[in-house]
């Protein structure tokens, strides 16, 4: 027998869960090591996002994002039915309460036509409230198949799946940096964790929000740089949960870097709102002030973000009353959502994003990977990197074999 090919895989987010259960698949017998920093996975990003499964109606025609979406759904819900992970189909409607953004929601509808998703129409008003009778707009875009899915649950089922195929997880160990290594048999990587260093053949890293940090330990590029935005979500009470059928979206503003506030419904069966976007002072700070000195001392000397602060500021103050007043933030979604006016409830666990930026203040839109020798970094993974997670996956182990 020949000597086991050796992988490491670090972060078990969705996305490193997802490649290392793609690694043993792929490599019948091969050594797989799935690395965690938490005692668990789904620990950050994945475990505290929205639940939305994405269809592709905003992504440039193309792109890597638009095209690892359209697949990532695909694979997505095929191992969600295998593994009785919970999803629902419940639909999305993007709202146009004027003329603006009637021609913007036209746009997107191409986008959407071009990038393949199913049965995706523009509706009159007529249209919209025979799908969404509580909605308010001029015009809409439906996508029946936009659903919501319990993303911890679908990461819990890919490791179980990982760890029945073989693969080994080391929770709880923190890696510190990669070492490139280069003998008379080829380029391997040694991973110097917060236990041991370990040489393997072949690594990938999805630290998501640590990317940045791990990549410049490891002597790559600082740039680019992970700046942290929170999003909050407020969960109303109950008496609200059925009051739309599905997920209620605005118009994007191009003014605006982000969304803006949304209702979703949740796979538990519960309604809410959000996120708003803001700037977070930590990176992983998910409750009360979130206050973290060196990640706040990073973006405070990152000149990116600077540069992104001094072409933003009419976004600091749209995001600002949110999260200041749960009234405002209520209020926005009843702009297009009337019957929520005055609904109450609670600020649910804060999600955190890691948006990279480049140098000159600019957010990177598309995911990024990054390539050292015997290691891949994945230094961006933007929405819908949960919806694309499968299809991410593989593109990174093709990616990885063609070397």
């Amino acid at each position: 027998m020949g000597v086991k090919k050796r992988f490491a895989v670090i972060g078990a987010g969705i996305i490193g869960a997802a490649v290392a259960r793609g690694l043993v698949q792929k490599y019948d017998g091969a050594d797989v090591t799935l690395y965690e920093k938490e005692d668990h996975p789904a620990a950050h990003q994945t475990g505290h996002n929205s639940g939305v499964v994405h269809a592709g109606l905003y992504y440039e025609p193309g792109s890597l994002k638009a095209l690892l979406c359209r697949r990532g759904v695909s694979l997505l819900l095929d191992f969600a039915r295998a593994h009785d992970v919970a999803f629902e189909e419940c639909g999305k409607v993007v709202v146009a309460t004027n003329d603006v953004e009637v021609e913007r929601l036209e746009g997107i509808h191409a986008r959407a036509r071009a990038n393949g998703v199913p049965d995706v129409e523009l509706l009159d008003r007529d249209g919209l409230l025979e799908v969404e009778p509580n909605a308010e707009g001029v015009a809409a875009l439906h996508s029946p198949h936009t659903g919501i899915i319990d993303y911890r649950g679908l990461t819990e089922a890919l490791v179980a799946d990982f760890r029945r195929s073989g693969g080994r997880v080391r929770f709880s160990t923190e890696v510190r940096k990669i070492e490139q290594r280069s003998g008379s048999t080829g380029s391997t990587a040694i991973v110097h964790s917060s236990v041991d260093s370990q040489e393997y053949e072949q690594v990938i890293t999805c630290a998501g929000l640590q990317a940045d940090r791990l990549a410049a330990r490891s002597g790559e590029d600082k740039s680019p740089s992970v700046v942290p935005f929170f999003g909050q979500y407020f969960i109303l009470e109950p008496r609200f949960n059925d009051v739309v059928n599905g997920l209620i979206y605005p118009v994007p503003d191009p003014k605006y870097p982000f969304l803006g506030v949304h209702v979703t419904r949740r796979i538990d069966g519960g309604l809410m709102i959000g996120p708003n976007a803001f700037l977070s002072f930590s990176r992983e700070g998910y409750k009360g002030l979130g206050l973290n000195v060196p990640d706040s001392l990073a973006v405070a000397t990152d000149p990116g973000f600077w540069k992104f602060a001094a072409g933003n500021m009419a976004t600091a103050a749209r995001e600002i009353g949110g999260v200041l007043s749960i009234e405002k933030f209520v209020a926005e979604a009843a702009r297009y959502v009337p019957a929520l006016c005055g609904a109450d409830g609670h600020r649910a666990t804060r999600g955190i994003r890691a948006q990279a930026m480049n140098r000159d203040g600019n957010l990177v839109d598309d995911f990024v990977i990054d390539r050292a020798r015997a290691t891949m970094f994945v230094r961006n993974a933007p929405s819908p990197g949960a919806t694309s997670a499968l299809a991410i996956a593989e593109h990174l182990i093709d990616t990885a074999a063609l070397t």
